[in-house]
């Protein structure tokens, strides 16, 4: 089952507004061993870690993973860690080609080697108590029309959301620009499209959400609230997607962080610079002190709700 919750569901008032709890993705750690990254988080005073499944890491095709994912399990219980896992490796399972096969792949073969791994990190999930599980759609091949697309992607996705229900981990899909679930508006086409599983829900990238959509960052927090089942979090400009360290990009971080926390969200918020690793250590140090700096100091009120004395 999973080591805490993700985030409030179903009827019945929200949890009452709380910290936000932040983690730092092990994809902008990749020069670091596991250990070192994990101690070194541990240290700064990080709450978790996104934990991205890979060859350097916590390999998902490496012999004896049961026994390593154990292993993994007390060093984050030793250094008090949550952890949510991610998929987003770029060559875990093709050495030649980036995030391939993917979900929407025209080879099913390809399609049910992305599957398999999703459904090995459902259960390296479980066995490390994370409050959920990463993944994404992948781009659309050439050739192949939406409407195939979207078949191939729910096909794809059911087995693994099954399983998700199974080991009690929320499955958290992640709008990507480029992909073909690329938006808000995409991820609950999907959602109806497999008629709504408890196990489904969201994974909210807020770089993406100044990258693409619509809404301002802090109103899609608002608007995703009910579906959150995981957090990334990094700077970003408007209509380019590049991952950014604090300040760099355009985003306005109070309200954003005000809505989280106000949002009955109790996962990780994890900041995501996956092509940052050459200066890792020192930008986990400087995000987490740019993000207690901007969380909001003022009275909490929750989504919907009002302040009370």
């Amino acid at each position: 089952m999973t080591g805490d919750p993700a985030r409030h569901s179903g009827p019945g008032p929200r949890p009452a507004p709380g910290p936000v709890r932040f983690g730092y993705g092990t994809n902008g750690l990749t020069d670091l061993r596991l250990d070192d990254a994990l101690a070194l988080l541990a240290d700064l005073g990080y709450d978790g870690v996104g934990l991205t499944l890979d060859h350097m890491h916590l390999d998902p095709l490496a012999p004896g993973l049961a026994a390593e994912t154990a292993r993994v399990a007390r060093r984050l219980s030793q250094l008090g860690l949550g952890v949510t896992v991610e998929t987003g490796a770029r060559y875990v399972l093709d050495p030649r080609r980036k995030h391939g096969p993917s979900l929407l792949d025209p080879d099913p073969a390809g399609r049910a080697a992305r599957v398999g791994l999703l459904v090995t990190a459902v259960r390296v999930a479980a066995d490390l108590g994370a409050h959920a599980v990463h993944c994404f759609s992948g781009v659309t091949p050439a050739g192949t029309s939406p409407d195939t697309a979207w078949q191939r992607l729910t096909a794809s996705l059911a087995p693994v959301a099954e399983a998700a229900a199974t080991a009690g981990v929320p499955l958290a899909v992640e709008p990507e620009p480029g992909h073909l679930l690329a938006t808000l508006a995409d991820f609950h086409h999907l959602r109806r499209a497999l008629g709504d599983p408890p196990s489904l829900g969201l994974t909210l990238d807020i770089g993406h959400c100044q990258c693409l959509e619509p809404s301002s960052p802090a109103d899609c927090v608002r608007e995703a609230a009910p579906w959150l089942r995981h957090v990334q979090i990094e700077d970003m400009r408007r209509g380019v997607h590049e991952h950014l360290p604090f300040g760099d990009g355009e985003i306005d971080f109070p309200p954003v962080l005000e809505a989280l926390a106000t949002s009955g969200y109790q996962g990780l918020t994890v900041v995501e610079l996956p092509r940052h690793s050459h200066a890792g250590p020192a930008l986990a140090a400087q995000s987490l002190d740019f993000l207690r700096g901007a969380l909001p100091t003022g009275p909490l009120v929750p989504a919907g709700g009002d302040a009370r004395c």
